[in-house]
């Protein structure tokens, strides 16, 4: 009988060592991969603007905005100033829903249609058939930038270029470099998104009446 009890027992090990090893095993399988978090301006104006003013701005034909190579994608970015204000980089898990330089010109062309025609490419003739005016932007800098571990502010910096075609090309009417930046109110990429939408609607409004003021 004891014997048999022995022989039992040792039969039994082998199995209980797969099973322990298969549980152990369960425990250590990684999680389902995160995804990253998608961010964008928001919704922008939730009411329909007021009449605008009996002497509108002339019509302007809104060009692509430029952007570099690091800026170029749906990273979002941000700077440790306090280690190493050159280097870029981009949050593992937040990203926005479009390259930042698309997400300015797609609000641009909302803030400046409050106030004045906004002309596509290929609609560049305003009425009694004059070329409009072409405004040009250049995004240079985009990124959430931490003076210290729990600070942060959203900064931005754009070129803005007024152009008028005509028959010698489109000679330059005036131009401009605006920045803006706006306090990050948490340490995360989540204050990064806040600070930098509200940085580059200051941007924005202040191009817009930049704008009005040419002639």
């Amino acid at each position: 009988m004891t014997a048999t009890r022995a022989a039992s027992a040792r039969n039994f090990r082998p199995w209980l060592l797969v099973s322990c090893l298969l549980l152990g095993a369960c425990t250590v399988l990684p999680d389902k991969p995160q995804r990253a978090v998608v961010y964008d301006f928001g919704p922008g104006a939730r009411a329909t603007p007021g009449a605008p003013a009996v002497t509108q701005p002339p019509p302007i034909l809104l060009g692509e905005v430029e952007a570099g190579r690091a800026l170029d994608s749906t990273a979002l970015l941000y700077r440790l100033a306090y280690a190493d204000a050159q280097l870029l980089q981009p949050y593992a898990l937040a990203r926005w829903s479009m390259p930042p330089a698309q997400l300015l010109r797609q609000r641009l062309r909302e803030v400046l249609g409050q106030q004045q025609t906004v002309l596509r490419d290929g609609d560049g003739l305003r009425p009694g058939g004059r070329p409009a005016r072409h405004l040009q932007l250049e995004l240079n800098e985009f990124s959430q930038v931490f003076d210290a571990p729990g600070t942060s502010v959203g900064l931005v910096r754009v070129l803005a270029t007024v152009a008028s075609p005509g028959a010698d090309g489109a000679p330059m009417l005036a131009q401009r470099s605006f920045i803006a930046q706006q306090p990050a109110p948490s340490p995360d990429a989540a204050g990064g998104v806040r600070a930098l939408t509200a940085a580059s609607n200051v941007v924005l409004s202040d191009i817009a009446q930049w704008l009005s003021t040419l002639r």
